[in-house]
């Protein structure tokens, strides 16, 4: 994960030279980075670091205060671009699961689907079903939210995102808000995602994940990219004093 040669393929997100305030705190100092298509990146660091701010910023949650960030080699950043049109390539996960309680997971699969693609009732279902038995959760179509646990909860929405059909996934620390012996149900659906080779970004403080699944791990602290490499390589011998005092912290 490095910025990107000019020459090479284009990659799935390309972030160069970003900066974002918050009023007058800087929260992303010059971050450059891209992300190959089929490759998994997980993002750590501490809290406040700005990796949730640099997420979001990949597909505008929040605007970027300077820089240029491209998806598939289109720059969403562009004030005249289509945002809408390149948001549709990326499917994001949030911590909270953001589920519309009022209807059935069938319908929260679908609803998108049939107002944003187009698709037909039978279409939008039958999507709908082959992704919740990807997740393992094709018996409870017909359930509401408030009767699923967290990590199915978790495992819907990433069902729903699916479902849209994305060319890249973003996971922004998708298993904190859950009980620690739901995470593993999430990890193992992200696990089977990468492995079919989705192309990934994820924040997330689950290193055994970032050890086992990641291609490339970033470790951001202070609105910058401190350290980044092969994630078995920086988890065993971080180079940098900042990686070395967060790792011997969480591990």
């Amino acid at each position: 994960m490095a910025p990107t040669d000019q020459n090479s393929i284009t990659p799935a997100i390309d972030v160069r030279d970003l900066h974002k305030y918050f009023g007058e705190n800087e929260v992303l100092t010059g971050i450059n980075c891209h992300v190959d298509d089929g490759e998994v990146v997980c993002v750590i660091g501490p809290s406040g670091s700005g990796k949730s701010t640099l997420l979001r910023c990949v597909n505008l949650l929040e605007q970027p205060t300077s820089g240029q960030i491209f998806v598939e080699g289109d720059e969403i950043t562009d004030p005249d671009v289509d945002v809408d049109a390149i948001r549709s390539r990326i499917g994001m996960v949030f911590q909270q699961f953001n589920l519309f309680p009022h209807l059935t997971v069938m319908r929260n699969l679908t609803i998108a689907q049939q107002r944003v693609k187009g698709r037909g009732k039978d279409e939008s279902v039958e999507i709908a079903r082959k992704n919740l038995e990807k997740v393992g959760l094709a018996e409870r179509e017909d359930a509401y939210p408030a009767h699923l646990s967290g990590g199915q909860q978790q495992r819907i929405a990433i069902a729903r995102a699916l479902s849209m059909d994305p060319d890249m996934m973003l996971f922004d620390e998708p298993t904190s808000a859950l009980d620690p012996e739901l995470v593993g149900d999430v990890l193992g659906v992200m696990k089977d995602l990468a492995n079919e080779g989705m192309t990934m970004m994820v924040v997330t403080h689950e290193m055994g994940f970032a050890r086992e699944v990641g291609d490339s791990l970033v470790f951001m602290d202070g609105g910058v990219i401190v350290e980044r490499g092969n994630p078995r390589e920086v988890l065993q011998n971080p180079q940098e004093e900042r990686t070395q005092l967060f790792l011997s912290k969480v591990l």
